[in-house]
């Protein structure tokens, strides 16, 4: 196999979306069948951190870009952070772990202007604390 399979146009397309039409609040990206190409999965304009955690699944790998909306501290405002989420949990199937692993970069290298990267194997691990403390570091 090679370095990883290729997204789609789609999944290019909906990133764009999500990052200049401020209507989308996540995209979540998989595997085709044929395991030959990454596609949309789900696109949502619900903004509700919860519920897009949710739609992760507990034994199956998913990339996600979720439009990460902050308060400042110190009451400097609002500011949204595209977070990039790879998520491969412990108790995926292996081999679906390691075509996610090789086919990462084939989809963040597409995506231009993800500020913060978050890489989970279990819930505790993407927390609105986690992507947070990293939006604050940058």
């Amino acid at each position: 196999m090679s370095s990883g399979v290729q997204p789609s146009q789609e999944c290019l397309e909906k990133f764009q979306e999500l990052k200049t039409g401020k209507k989308l609040s996540y995209v979540i990206y998989g595997l085709s069948d044929d395991k030959r190409s990454i596609i949309v999965l789900k696109t949502s304009e619900d903004k509700d951190f919860d519920k897009f955690i949710a739609e992760l699944p507990e034994k199956e790998c998913r990339w996600a870009v979720y439009d990460f909306e902050f308060e400042l501290p110190g009451g400097e405002g609002t500011r949204n952070k595209l977070t990039f989420v790879m998520w491969s949990p412990d108790d995926a199937n292996v081999r679906n772990k390691m075509v996610f692993a090789s086919s990462k970069d084939a989809l963040r290298r597409r995506l231009e202007g993800i500020h913060i990267e978050i890489q989970a194997t279990e819930y505790s691990e993407i927390t609105k604390e986690a992507i947070l403390d990293k939006a604050l570091r940058r």
